[in-house]
């Protein structure tokens, strides 16, 4: 990895290169749409490396809203023994598929 950062978004964190695609909680933008995160934590090119306290202040990273989309469904089944008590639900998590084009600094 020549060239990374770690951005913050949707309450996680993601370690993330030019060129990468990765699935982040659910953003308001629709496809082929540009995407801005300006939460960076950590950056590194070649020999710079900075650490933000929290964040950098003048580095962003850039990425395109490939897709919107939803996950598998996970099964939620709660069960109460001797209590006749059982309840089962699905849940499908929403996300956001952006591919990173590039890290500004």
């Amino acid at each position: 990895m020549e060239k990374f950062a770690v951005i913050k978004t949707g309450g996680k964190q993601y370690l993330v290169t030019p060129g990468q695609k990765i699935k982040i909680e659910k953003i308001d933008l629709k496809e082929n749409e540009k995407a801005v995160f300006d939460k960076v934590l950590l950056f590194q090119d070649k020999d710079k490396f900075l650490v933000g306290n929290p964040y950098l202040e003048n580095v962003k990273v850039e990425g395109k809203v490939v897709k919107q989309g939803k996950a598998k469904k996970v099964i939620v089944f709660k069960f109460k023994r001797k209590n006749r008590y059982k309840k089962k639900a699905g849940h499908r998590q929403p996300y956001t598929e952006v591919e990173i084009t590039k890290i500004l600094s």
